[in-house]
């Protein structure tokens, strides 16, 4: 698992991925659509949001710096 994690293109995947049903869901017609709504809307906001968090922080370190 920590292989897989090491790779670029996962943690570009997970950032987008979680970042964008973050922001959906926060949005009512979307989060009525899935069916969260209440604090089940909150916390898969909450969760998917430091997913977001954690893989574009691995990102910024893993970033190329000139020399």
């Amino acid at each position: 698992m920590k292989s897989l994690l090491a790779k670029k293109s996962i943690l570009w995947f997970l950032f987008l991925f979680n970042a964008a049903v973050a922001l959906a869901v926060g949005f009512a017609p979307v989060a009525e659509a899935v069916g969260a709504q209440g604090i089940q809307q909150v916390v898969t906001c909450a969760g998917m949001g430091a997913v977001a968090l954690g893989a574009g922080s691995a990102l910024w370190l893993r970033r190329a710096r000139p020399a």
